[in-house]
């Protein structure tokens, strides 16, 4: 995961959402991580969902969003 793509994740830290949780993105949050989502869909962190700006954490990408806990 690249640290351009760290803040969108944080989002999902930022609400405590569980992997199979979504959480919904919109206007400017969405446009300013647009890119950001796109890759970690890529990456298999989130999955992008039907619901416009709609993106589910993976068990990967909680994973990924805790690694730095234990530092």
């Amino acid at each position: 995961m690249s640290t351009c793509d760290q803040p969108a994740l944080e989002r999902f830290r930022d609400y405590l959402i569980q992997p199979g949780e979504m959480l919904c993105f919109d206007g400017p949050t969405l446009d300013e991580h647009v890119e950001s989502l796109r890759q970690l869909t890529a990456d298999g962190l989130v999955t992008k969902e039907k619901f416009k700006g709609g993106y589910t954490l993976t068990q990967a990408g909680f994973d990924a969003m805790h690694a730095d806990d234990s530092n």
